[in-house]
């Protein structure tokens, strides 16, 4: 199958998808959420496939988050549904009974943070950072970052890491329960390999029933994730939002009018 924005390789069982936009810190749009959302289909569906690892092309970022050139078209109604259908996929990569596995290559940033958190686990390299910082764009994360973040870390250190949009590094990271392993860049696509060796040695159906469990336990009753994508809409209709948008672009400092 060819694509465009990823690719994709299958040896030994283990499914690696690579997202290729290196060019532009591999930054999500619908595009490459459309063929990780192909890529991931092919996982569930292909007996071949027992495992797989999903990483970012080049030297800097994983994912350096949304491609925020398209939040500007975008009004209310809009964002919430882009906040659903990217919701929606990243559920299908958390809830996949075969284990993904992020390995975190660089900037995991907005987007690229809670694409990392969709998955199983996650190894970082010395160079990867994280964050959540849509507060400076006026906005909220909106593809489970909310949920998850706070699953991770817990409540307090997600409110701080969301309201502070504090970027940390791949050892704060560990240190916070947010990735499993850290190694270095040269390494990092072998020891997540190694690892994911081990993991598809075991019982296959064990394995999915594994992550089903644990899943259930972190299952939403309160509409967490509901919540998310009609907030994260609601900052679509604000000035705030178009001023950050704006400043970002723009490459300078945002003044947020608060409205």
């Amino acid at each position: 199958m060819n694509h465009q924005t990823i690719i994709t390789e299958l040896a030994d069982g283990i499914f690696t998808i690579t997202i290729n936009r290196p060019d532009k810190l591999n930054a999500l749009n619908k595009f490459v959420m459309e063929e990780i959302d192909l890529a991931i289909t092919k996982l569930y569906h292909d007996p071949e496939i027992h495992a797989c690892i999903l990483t970012g092309a080049g030297p800097k970022a994983f994912v350096a988050g949304a491609d925020i050139s398209e939040f500007l078209q975008t009004d209310p109604q809009g964002g919430s549904l882009l906040a659903k259908k990217g919701q929606e996929l990243f559920a299908r990569i958390e809830n996949a009974p075969k284990p993904i596995v992020a390995a975190v290559n660089g900037f995991a940033l907005g987007g690229g943070c809670e694409l990392a958190m969709a998955c199983h686990f996650r190894i970082a390299s010395e160079n990867a950072r994280f964050g959540q910082p849509e507060v400076n764009l006026g906005i909220i994360p909106g593809y489970g970052g909310t949920q998850r973040l706070t699953q991770l870390v817990g409540k307090g250190k997600a409110m701080e890491l969301m309201m502070t949009a504090q970027i940390i590094d791949a050892a704060e990271a560990k240190s916070l329960g947010l990735v499993n392993h850290v190694t270095s860049a040269e390494s990092l696509l072998e020891h997540t390999r190694q690892i994911l060796s081990v993991i598809i040695s075991k019982s296959p159906l064990a394995i999915g029933k594994v992550i089903a469990a644990v899943n259930a336990y972190f299952t939403p009753s309160n509409g967490g994730y509901e919540k998310e994508a009609e907030l994260f809409g609601d900052c679509f209709g604000t000035s705030d939002m178009k001023e950050g948008v704006s400043a970002f672009l723009e490459k300078r400092k945002p003044d947020f009018r608060k409205n």
